[in-house]
């Protein structure tokens, strides 16, 4: 069994930055790819970014260059540094982790960012 743990969300002014963290606990030895999602109220989830465990990563358009994903796989730990905020990225960040048979969720966090 995984458990993800969540944290870093926040109320921000836009232009500001939050980093966020996700650390998963238990069978992690399954775990390969790493991401984060969000989903705004009204909205459907969608991507935000992913990371292998050999480093590669994928984004979302709407963040490229704003934000920035990183792992520390010894502490089966992702991050999610965000920059350059805009009221546009408020939404519940969460956290999702990729095993080969299914994908696991985070309980999620919220992010608000302010004009």
């Amino acid at each position: 069994q995984v458990r993800l743990v969540e944290s870093g969300g926040g109320l921000v002014q836009a232009g500001g930055s939050l980093r966020l963290s996700c650390a998963a606990s238990g069978s992690t030895f399954s775990i390969n790819t790493m991401g984060w999602y969000r989903q705004a109220p009204g909205k459907q989830r969608e991507l935000v970014a992913t990371i292998t465990r050999g480093g590669s990563t994928n984004y979302a358009d709407s963040v490229k260059g704003r934000f920035t994903i990183s792992r520390e796989n010894a502490k089966n730990t992702v991050y999610l540094q965000m920059n350059s905020l805009k009221p546009e990225d408020t939404a519940v960040y969460y956290c999702w982790v990729g095993r080969p048979w299914d994908g696991l969720w985070g309980q999620g966090t919220q992010v608000t960012v302010s004009s």
